[in-house]
């Protein structure tokens, strides 16, 4: 409902990544350019890293709409398999049978189907997205398919996407083959403050003017201390900043706002770090532990969602409201009409009134004068 408010053609902070929002900070170009020239390059592995939320899908759906023709894609997103299961994704991503079929059966149908491709001069690209949650079974099955190469290039692409923790993953001495088949690595950090400002205008600015909404001194500074500068922790504070804004009927953001939209999505009163890692020493010694930025932000999502139920029932009351607002204006034009109508009945009515008197007050006289009139005839002519 805001969105015309404001003047947008779309809400501006929507958590899809979708690659039409995409901000290029320096980190995050420094990354799309690493994604770019790993695939031009057919540098086998690629390993992009970031914290939850930090933007690391919304660019690979940017490397995915700008796939050319002469590459074939397979992307994963359900990590949470064993290698069989994984094997047999990547198969069925490719257009390949997988029912009924052994991991023996799907890696020899897979490496055929890959040399396959190559020989028609088309690239394949595997993308692992959330890879961190891949067991270590898993990951070695990804490290035997890229020991498909040619003379000078690979004959697969594999990019692995995934949180900090990830690269602890690989550290593990069990997994060094893979950490030494990894050409490009790439990690991608929060914003710094400078950029979450230019971020959350360049949101506001893809979908409407820049302009459409004002922001007092220092509420910037206040978003990026409670979002660490996490763009998904942004989006979530912005879109119920506007919200905020459209229900109290203004265009300018200020401080009282932001402390309110805080306090709704319960941050807590310190900045993100910039990697879990800093955080959870520990994760060494752990087979799988969720990072405390991805707790958090877990449990901020579950109140926003939470709040987005009971803002849409006050969005479903608005419009409601605004719907017998028209209603009841449409009524009251009516009703006027109707009295404006009464009102000339009323005057023609008076006027008709008006006459009647006239015509009763000239034809009483003209009686009495004619009653008069024989009166005196009678006189004269004798008595009565």
């Amino acid at each position: 409902m805001y969105t015309d408010f404001f003047g947008l053609s779309a809400k501006p902070f929507e958590l899809l990544p979708n690659p039409k929002f995409l901000y290029l900070s320096k980190g995050h170009r420094k990354a799309l350019s690493y994604l770019q020239y790993g695939v031009q390059e057919h540098a086998g592995f690629t390993l992009l890293t970031g914290e939850v939320g930090s933007g690391k899908t919304t660019l690979v759906r940017d490397i995915i709409n700008k796939i050319s023709s002469d590459m074939t894609l397979s992307m994963i997103f359900n990590t949470r398999v064993d290698a069989r299961q994984l094997i047999a994704m990547i198969n069925e991503d490719f257009g390949l049978v997988v029912t009924g079929k052994d991991k023996i059966q799907l890696l020899r149908e897979l490496n055929d189907f890959l040399l396959e491709e190559c020989s028609a001069n088309r690239q394949p690209i595997i993308i692992i997205d959330e890879a961190q949650n891949l067991s270590a079974e898993a990951l070695e099955e990804i490290r035997l398919l890229s020991n498909l190469e040619a003379d000078t290039f690979k004959l697969v692409q594999i990019i692995l996407v995934g949180q900090p923790e990830l690269r602890q993953i690989i550290a593990k001495p069990s997994l060094r083959q893979l950490r030494q088949r990894i050409s490009i690595s790439c990690h991608l950090n929060p914003l710094n403050r400078e950029e979450t400002e230019e971020y959350i205008f360049h949101r506001i600015g893809t979908v409407g003017s820049r302009d459409c909404v004002s922001f007092a001194e220092g509420v910037f500074d206040m978003i990026f201390r409670f979002s660490g500068g996490i763009p998904r922790l942004i989006n979530l504070i912005c879109d119920f900043l506007l919200l905020s804004a459209f229900v109290e009927e203004t265009r300018h953001i200020y401080i009282e706002l932001v402390k309110d939209a805080v306090n709704e999505l319960s941050f807590e009163d310190t900045p993100l770090p910039a990697s879990a890692v800093e955080m959870e020493r520990v994760i060494g010694h752990r087979e799988r532990m969720p990072s405390p930025v991805e707790d958090r932000l877990t449990q901020i999502e579950e109140n926003y969602a939470k709040l987005n139920a009971s803002r849409s029932e006050k969005e479903a009351i608005l419009e409601r409201l605004s719907s017998q607002g028209s209603i009841l204006e449409y009524l009251i034009n009516q009703q006027q009409s109707q009295f404006g109508h009464f009102e000339e009945q009323l005057k023609k009515i008076s006027s008709q009134i008006d006459r009647l008197r006239q015509m009763i007050l000239v034809e009483g006289k003209r009686t009495a004068h004619q009653e008069t009139l024989m009166l005196e005839t009678r006189v004269k002519s004798g008595p009565f």
